[in-house]
């Protein structure tokens, strides 16, 4: 692997041309008639560029902003695409539980009793989600309060 030869950034590659696209002109050896020539001619002649474009009217056309072709994200956007998710998540929920009838024997710190398999591994799911989330959020809160104290810390 090579380490070396690569442009700085911004440059083009040699050989390649410029960035506009246009191939470079061949090397010449100059002669006594190009050192008195005007040298800003000659490359304008050398490297000729794209005229504006222009709209019907003959006045320059605008040109359009990277940023008005992307589509903005907004917040209700979010929402819409977060609740489509849900409702397809409940949908495959809603029919792994009724497929998922049998009856089964539970046991849990000495209660026992029988509960449908998918409403049992639905329970189970609820749960550890839950445990999870008080985790985060407890997590949460201590960051919050050494945030604060950090805050308090700056002003005196």
């Amino acid at each position: 692997m090579s380490t070396g030869n690569y442009p700085s950034a911004g440059q083009p590659e040699p050989g390649t041309g410029n960035h506009a696209g246009i191939p470079s002109a061949p090397a010449r050896t100059p002669s006594p008639v190009d050192a008195t020539a005007d040298t800003s001619a000659d490359l304008a002649q050398s490297r000729p560029e794209a005229p504006p474009s222009t709209g019907a009217t003959g006045t320059p056309a605008p040109q359009p902003s990277a940023a008005a072709d992307q589509p903005r994200v907004t917040r209700a956007g979010v929402v819409w695409a977060a609740v489509v998710a849900a409702l397809v998540l409940l949908i495959l929920l809603i029919i792994f539980i009724l497929q998922n009838q049998d009856q089964v024997a539970v046991r849990y710190f000495g209660l026992e009793g029988l509960v449908p398999l998918g409403m049992a591994l639905f329970i189970a799911s609820v749960t550890g989600g839950v445990l999870v989330a008080m985790a985060g959020g407890a997590r949460i809160l201590q960051l919050r309060r050494n945030a604060h104290r950090a805050r308090l810390r700056q002003r005196k």
